[in-house]
C-alpha cells in the first residue's frame, strides 16, 4: 500500500536506479564493462551503482545521458527519490523507537478538535504531531518547550503529560495567530483600543469576538480562543510571539462572561505592564500561585490589579459597595451606568465574597 500525505506521493518501496540501468544494458545488448569504458569510469563504480552502493551523481548523470540516450535529469530525479526512500525508511526505524511519545502528548484529544489527521500506524501519528509542533524529533520537542517556558522536563525521561497538553495548547494558540493579520505592536494604540473592547462587554459572543481580534490587530496584538486540552487547566496566557508582536490566548474553561472578560483583561495587563521576554500562563490548579517566586507573584497581581480596575473603577466600586441593597436591579442598574455587562459586576461580587457563588448567576452570559 502507498500513502498520500499532504498531496505528496510516498511509495512504499522504491528500487535502486542501477536496476534501471542494468534492463537498458539488457536491453541494448551492452555489458557493464563496455558501459564503463564508454562513460570511462572503472567497472567496479559501474558495478556498485547498478547495486545502488554508490550514488548517481550529476557528472555521472550526463555520461548516462550521452552513453544511453536518455536525459540526465531523469537519472538525477531516480537517484533522488532512491536516497529520499532511503532516508524515510531510516527515519522510520528511529521514530518507531519513539511512539512511546504519543502517551506524552494528548493527540486524541487534538484530532477531535481536528488539529492534526488521525493516522492508524503509530509511526505516521508521531510524524503529524512533529509536523504539529514543526520540530524533527521528539527531543527537539522538549528542548524547545524547555527554553520557551524556561521549565526544566528532564525531571522525567520524557514530558509529562500534562506538560504536553499545555506546549500543544501553546503551539495550537502559534499558529492561529500567524493566521491573522497584525499591524506592529502600538502601546497607546492598544490602551485606545481596550476602551472600545470593553464596550463590546455588552455584546453577544457572536458579535464581540470577531470585533476583539480585528481591534487587537490594529493595536499590533494577535488575540485567539484555542479550547482547552485535557489535564491543561490552563485559562489563558500571554508573551511574545517576536519582538513586533504580542499574543493573548484564552481557553474558554470557564464559559461565563465574567471569567472570560476578567481574564482577557487580565493578559493584556501582562502585555502592557510587562517584559516581552516573560510568558505568563494562567491556570487554576490548587496553590499554583503559592508555587511562583515573587517575582511572578507581583506581576500577576499587578495583572489582576490592572483587569479589576480597568473593568470597575476603584472609586465607582466603592461607591457601589456602600449602596448595594443585594438586589438584581440595583446590579443592572450599576453595570448600565459604567456600561459592561451585569454579569461582570456578579462575578466580581462573587470574588469579593459580598455575594454566594449560586446567586444572581442569570445575570452572567454563557460562551460555548
Amino acid at each position: 500500500m502507498s500513502n498520500l500525505i499532504d498531496n505528496k506521493y510516498k511509495p512504499d518501496y522504491v528500487s535502486p536506479p542501477g536496476e534501471t540501468i542494468e534492463e537498458i544494458l539488457e536491453e541494448q545488448g551492452m555489458t557493464q564493462s563496455e558501459l564503463a569504458e564508454r562513460m570511462g569510469r572503472p567497472k567496479k563504480t559501474i558495478n556498485e551503482i547498478i547495486k545502488g552502493k554508490a550514488a548517481i551523481t550529476p557528472e555521472t548523470a550526463l555520461q548516462l545521458e550521452l552513453v544511453l540516450k536518455i536525459p540526465a535529469n531523469f537519472w538525477n530525479n531516480r537517484e533522488q527519490l532512491y536516497r529520499d526512500y532511503l532516508a524515510r525508511q531510516e527515519e522510520n526505524k528511529r521514530l518507531q523507537e519513539k511512539v512511546i511519545w504519543l502517551k506524552k502528548i494528548p493527540y486524541k484529544a487534538m484530532i477531535k478538535l481536528r488539529w492534526i489527521r488521525d493516522f492508524d500506524n503509530k509511526v505516521e501519528q508521531l510524524r503529524e504531531i512533529l509536523d504539529f509542533f514543526s520540530v524533527a524529533s521528539p527531543e527537539n520537542l522538549q528542548d524547545v518547550w524547555e527554553k520557551r517556558l524556561s521549565v526544566d522536563f528532564r525531571k522525567s525521561e520524557t514530558l509529562d503529560s500534562d506538560d504536553g497538553a499545555l506546549i500543544a495548547w501553546l503551539q495550537k494558540g502559534q499558529i492561529e495567530a500567524v493566521k491573522i493579520n497584525c499591524y506592529d505592536y502600538d502601546s497607546q494604540k492598544f490602551k485606545d483600543v481596550l476602551q472600545e473592547i470593553r464596550l463590546l462587554t455588552l455584546e453577544s459572543p457572536e458579535i464581540f469576538l470577531s470585533k476583539m481580534q480585528s481591534l487587537c490587530a490594529e493595536a499590533g496584538v494577535t488575540f485567539v480562543l484555542v479550547p482547552q486540552l485535557p489535564k491543561t487547566q490552563v485559562t489563558g496566557a500571554a508573551y511574545w510571539l517576536n519582538p513586533h508582536t504580542p499574543l493573548i490566548q484564552l481557553s474558554l474553561r470557564y464559559k461565563t462572561n465574567d471569567h472570560f472578560w476578567f481574564n482577557f483583561f487580565h493578559e493584556a495587563g501582562h502585555i502592557l505592564l510587562h517584559g516581552k521576554r516573560d510568558l505568563f500562563i494562567e491556570t487554576f490548579e490548587p496553590n499554583e500561585f503559592k508555587k511562583q517566586d515573587l517575582d511572578s507573584q507581583k506581576k500577576e497581581q499587578e495583572a489582576n490589579q490592572f483587569a479589576a480596575n480597568f473593568l470597575i473603577p476603584p472609586i465607582e466600586w466603592q461607591e457601589f459597595l456602600l449602596s448595594f441593597s443585594r438586589t438584581e436591579d440595583d446590579i443592572i442598574a450599576f453595570a448600565n451606568r459604567l456600561k459592561i455587562s451585569p454579569g461582570i459586576i456578579v462575578g466580581r461580587l462573587q470574588y469579593e465574597k459580598v455575594l454566594n457563588y449560586s446567586y444572581f448567576n442569570q445575570l452572567k452570559q454563557k460562551i460555548n
